[in-house]
């Protein structure tokens, strides 16, 4: 009679009336394993944001903190210090930002926004926030100018009138300057927005305002009218000064350059077009493109800088966008890459009325950031040391390793550091403000970015920093035959056939496994020494998928091929073996693979070396299907990936295919699902985007189309667009996520969607541990294969490796997303692995040997005996997660972790107390569960899915750390963990730093004594209250910044640098009082000797007549 255990009912009527895990116990199991992580041990933050500023807009600097900031199109704010020094923010509104004006050495930071506001930032604290924010509404702001030292900002705007806002108080003053007032009273005509706004270097009270159609003002403040009007009947883009005050240039739409003197009789004493024909008969040259900005830097010796942006001449089609610099009777034409958004001009000295001895010139590009050495020949550029180059090749896929090895990321930093470019500046690098944070997290971490061009670069993002560190191109295997341009385009492309689809890498022994969207699988070696390839190993697999009308539906026939290795798919000892031609009615020809490997002997540097290239070729005139899922394990020497038609094992160790079975095989006679047979098609098209075909029937969009059903996290096929329907996916949806055309196809494909080796008890009952493989299914069933392994040594090289499917392990709803190991203690089993050596070195077997060793799994036999169950399988699928009890194979713990949506990425990871499974749902939910035991320890809301590009991207890594693609240029990176949440304020860097502010110009005797030099000017007195009097209260609506604790930090920190400042200047006064008291006692001591001296003559002379002295 079966034992009542009262347990199970309890556990029953749990499962019932909560979402709880339900716990399975059988009466002679116990699974007491204590779990030391709790819901206190989690906390989500964001961390960093890395790369290049998506769609950027606008840029400032800081000449005395030497901090960059760059504004996006939507909103966001990223300020640069010395490399490692990073901050991003985000205007609430998401509005573009127009303009930024840093008060210079204040620690602070005005943005103009596209919805007519403007911010105050404080950036004395690790995050910046808002301190004021007013929002105009009667008015669009086209351009803001604040002078260096000055608390007045003026505000131009799109009706052409100047308002002014004090920066410390973010109040408008009654001070306006109205258009009409500026023009003349005989233009009848509007002078259009205001396009620049800037003071006399030498004159405070004189206004220079540049109106957009070619009307220019000089202002005089005090007196509140215009001194002198220039104009020029083209229309003005920018306007700057030279800095005696005398002169001042504009650049304009027709590509020319306009000097004036403020002094002249209304007509440019010089006109230039940097970039049109001279006409031999003196006529006006052809009109060319607009000059979007100029800058005119003067400098003590020499001739003055012209710098410009635009103004190229029309018939210059093609040409690429440029940055001129016009030095005395020099002028260099700089090509960028992109287009150019802004530049600005870096000097010596942030006073306006100086020499400005100009040494560099940043310029903020559509995808690029450049900086130009101004003081060598040749404008050299600087090296660029922020990691903005994520998006050279848009991203494909990303996984992320915390905790690596020590020594790996110094090897691959040895190997890249050879591939960096010559010829940059030998100067360092001009932005240097800030200070890096005093951060305590030590554990080496890595970034694996897989591209759409095939390259693949390995980052080192350890302490919330990052740095490239070696760049793979696995394109070079293969011969490039595409006559097509590459197109600078940060989107994928269904063009790029040799994109990374999934990477799978084993940090232990550095191999490295790359799967492409080609359907080829390319097994690379590290090696520190350069060797060239006279032939690339090359294995050719056929994979098909045929159910026949004959066979049953229960049992469909599945493969072709059985267990063992197929005759065409034997190893290539020389290059891709040339194909007969086919009878085939399709054009594209037999078994062809989708990109042929190169014959001619490859060259390759020390790093990543190709060991073996796997292709999947086409069968019967159609396509293979892209593959879905890959794995690699050093210690046996195994690669297996799969796709929908089924999976296969290849032993790179002896160059050959072990196994290659149709997914339906792996089940036996056991199978549990009805498949119908195949209908046979009427047209065989391309699975989508995998071939770069020159012929065939099909057009280039359907052979472009992309497989839109393979959502398995990282595994997502290209492009990639937002589905519509991936927030509404309906429970079928999952049983249908092949590549197939038909609909008839997709339900009865099942593909290969994850796979886990570990050394597990492969069959139930068992008593001792065997080398396995678990296949998970997009159907979710988890199978099991048993490896047999030869023996370690030579005849690893001889015997074959013997794969036997085992049967089902257990099937859960929803595609398989991770499988993993515990084991009785409720420790992660992490898989074996071979450490790494050098493969180039002619060493002896047996030396070679003795580093080869498989890592041992340490399980005691003597605990599994007494408690009957040494390990613990954790499966995770997209809908929920179940914990099985091996080697009984029961089912002891159960989780639905989502009904209404779907999970992109799961892992199981190893916390600093424990091990969670971890998962990113399509909701945005980002969740963490304990295991063995699935209690749910955090849920958060963290985003809504916007595009396929997070969920391809999204991995979570050890010690509680997260990362994905938040734009097709950045990275985001997140923590999970509470400790890294308390301890991120000490990582991060410091913006501000107290630097003390250069000293003024000095005006010199003769300029003081005759009224020369820079006149001041008291703009409290003239924009003040009391003398403008008060601003409409409809014109603009004054908002407090954020009054959490975040503002309250930055009020903080405020004060506490204007307490720094008051402190120094009583510190300065002190000093001056000191020196005072000294000289005073000096002459204290003088007075106090002559006064002795005297008192001496006088009672030597006291008793003597007059006439005796």
């Amino acid at each position: 009679m079966k034992k009542f255990n009262i347990r199970k009912v309890l556990d029953g009527l749990k499962e019932v009336s909560s979402s709880t895990p339900s716990v399975q116990v059988g009466p002679q199991e116990n699974h007491l394993i204590q779990e030391t992580l709790q819901s206190d041990h989690f906390q989500l933050c964001k961390t960093v944001r890395h790369g290049f500023p998506y769609q950027p807009s606008s840029m400032a600097f800081d000449p005395v903190q030497k901090i960059l900031a760059i504004g996006t199109q939507s909103g966001a704010l990223r300020l640069f210090g010395r490399p490692g020094v990073e901050c991003y923010c985000q205007h609430e509104s998401g509005a573009a930002v127009i303009q930024l004006q840093f008060l210079i050495n204040e620690g602070a930071l005005v943005s103009a926004l596209a919805d007519d506001s403007v911010h105050l930032w404080n950036l004395r604290q690790k995050r910046p926030a808002i301190l004021h924010s007013l929002k105009f509404s009667k008015e669009r702001i086209t351009f803001c100018h604040l002078p260096f030292q000055s608390k007045w900002l003026y505000i131009g705007t799109e009706r052409g009138n100047i308002h002014l806002v004090n920066v410390e108080s973010f109040m408008l003053s009654g001070y306006v300057i109205m258009w009409n007032k500026a023009i003349e009273l005989s233009s009848k005509a509007h002078p259009g927005p205001v396009v620049h706004i800037s003071d006399n270097p030498m004159d405070e009270g004189k206004l220079i305002i540049g109106f957009e159609s070619g009307i220019v003002a000089l202002w005089d403040l005090k007196s509140k009218k215009a001194d002198c009007r220039y104009t020029y009947d083209e229309a003005i883009h920018s306007v700057a000064w030279h800095h005696e005050g005398k002169q001042f240039i504009c650049s304009h739409s027709d590509g020319t350059l306009t000097i004036w003197n403020i002094r002249g009789q209304g007509k440019p004493i010089q006109t230039i077009t940097p970039h049109g024909k001279q006409p031999k008969d003196g006529k006006k040259p052809e009109p060319c493109k607009p000059i979007l900005k100029v800058e005119y830097k003067t400098t003590r010796i020499g001739e003055p800088f012209i710098i410009l942006s635009g103004g190229l001449s029309y018939d210059t089609v093609g040409r690429r966008p440029c940055l001129t610099v016009m030095h005395g009777k020099s002028t260099a034409v700089l090509e960028m890459d992109y287009p150019i958004v802004d530049f600005l001009t870096l000097c010596e000295t942030p006073y306006a009325n100086d020499f400005q001895e100009p040494y560099a010139v940043v310029v903020l590009l559509e995808k690029d950031l450049v900086v130009i050495d101004l003081a060598q020949n040749g404008y050299p550029i600087f090296e660029n040391p922020y990691p903005l180059t994520i998006h050279e090749s848009p991203v494909t896929c990303c996984e992320y390793y915390a905790d690596c090895p020590v020594d790996l990321i110094p090897a691959l930093y040895s190997v890249g550091s050879r591939q960096k470019r010559q010829g940059y500046s030998k100067k360092e690098w001009p932005i240097s403000g800030g200070n890096w944070g005093q951060g305590t997290q030590s554990y080496p971490e890595i970034i694996i970015t897989g591209h759409a061009d095939g390259t693949v670069k390995f980052w080192d993002a350890s302490a919330i920093m990052l740095q490239v560190l070696y760049k793979l191109k696995t394109a070079k295997v293969f011969d490039r035959n595409r006559s097509k341009e590459d197109k600078g385009s940060t989107e994928v492309s269904d063009e790029d056939p040799f994109a990374i689809q999934i990477m799978a890498w084993c940090p232990e022994s550095r191999m490295l496994c790359v799967a492409g969207v080609s359907a080829n699988v390319i097994i690379y070696r590290f090696s520190k020494l350069e060797v060239t390839t006279e032939v690339v190993q090359l294995l050719e697999v056929r994979m098909q998928y045929e159910l026949n009308d004959i066979e049953s539906p229960d049992c469909g026939g599945g493969e072709q091929t059985s267990a063992l290795p197929t005759p065409g798919a034997s190893p290539q000892t020389s290059g891709p073996p040339s194909h007969p031609s086919t009878s085939s009615n399709n054009s594209d020809g037999g078994n062809m693979p989708c990109l042929k490997v190169r014959s001619t002997p490859l060259k390759q540097s020390a790093g990543y070396q190709v060991d073996l290239v796997v292709q999947l070729v086409w069968v019967s005139g159609e396509p293979p299907q892209q593959i879905t899922s890959l794995a690699l394990n050093s210690s046996y020497g195994l690669v297996v990936f799969g796709n929908s038609n089924g999976l296969a094992v290849v032993d790179y160790v002896q160059k050959t295919v072990v196994l290659n079975l149709g997914t339906v095989e792996l089940y036996g006679s056991n199978d549990p699902y009805q498949r119908q047979p195949r209908s046979p098609r009427k047209t065989r098209q391309p699975s989508g985007g995998l071939c770069d075909i020159n012929e065939g029937s099909a057009t280039s969009e359907d052979r472009c189309k992309s497989p839109t059903s393979a959502k398995m996290s990282r595994k997502l096929s290209l492009p990639t667009e937002l589905k519509p329907d991936l927030d509404h996916r309906d429970n079928s949806f999952s049983r249908s996520r092949s590549s197939s055309v038909t609909s008839i196809d997709k339900e009865a494909r099942e593909a290969i969607s994850s796979f886990h080796f570990s050394e597990a008890f492969a069959r139930k009952g068992d008593s001792t541990l065997t080398p396995c493989l678990y296949v998970g299914t997009t159907l979710g069933t988890v199978l099991a294969l048993a490896l047999t392994m030869p023996p370690a040594g030579e005849q690893r090289q001889l015997q074959p490796v013997i794969v036997s499917p085992t049967g089902m392990l257990v099937r859960l709803k929803g595609s398989i997303m991770r499988m993993s190991f515990l084991d009785y203690t409720g420790s992660m089993l992490p898989p074996a692995f071979e450490p790494w050596f050098e493969p180039n070195v002619t060493a002896d077997g047996e030396e070679r040997e003795k580093v080869r060793k498989r890592r041992p799994v340490s399980v005691s036999p003597s605990t599994s005996q007494d408690l009957n169950e040494s390990q613990y399988a954790v499966v995770c699928s997209e809908k929920q997660a179940k914990v099985i009890s091996l080697p009984s194979q029961t089912c002891i713990y159960k989780h639905s972790i989502t009904e209404t949506s779907f999970i992109l990425r799961a892992d199981v990871v190893q916390m600093s107390r424990g091990v969670c499974l971890a998962c990113f749902c399509a909701n945005g939910h980002i969740m963490t569960l304990s295991v063995p035991g699935l209690r749910p320890l955090m849920d958060v809301n963290y985003l809504p899915l916007t595009d396929m590009r997070i969920a391809r991207t999204f991995c979570f890594t050890n010690l509680g750390q997260a990362m994905y693609l938040c734009s097709p240029t950045e990275a985001q990176r997140l923590t999970y963990s509470q400790d890294t949440c308390e301890n991120l304020q000490e990582m991060l860097g410091e913006l501000f730093t107290p630097v003390e502010t250069p000293e003024a110009p000095n005006r010199g005797f003769f300029k003081g004594l005759f009224g020369g030099g820079a006149q001041s000017l008291d703009r409290e007195e003239l924009f003040g209250e009391i003398s403008s009097g008060k601003a409409s209260r409809s014109l603009a609506q004054h908002i407090p910044g954020p009054g959490g604790l975040e503002g309250m930090k930055g009020a903080a920190s405020g004060v506490v640098g204007d307490l720094a400042r008051a402190r120094i200047a009583l510190d300065e006064r002190g000093q001056k009082l000191g020196e005072l008291d000294e000289r005073t006692a000096a002459m204290m001591a003088s007075a106090d000797s002559f006064s002795k001296h005297a008192h001496d003559m006088m009672l030597k002379c006291k008793d003597k007549k007059w006439y005796q002295i």
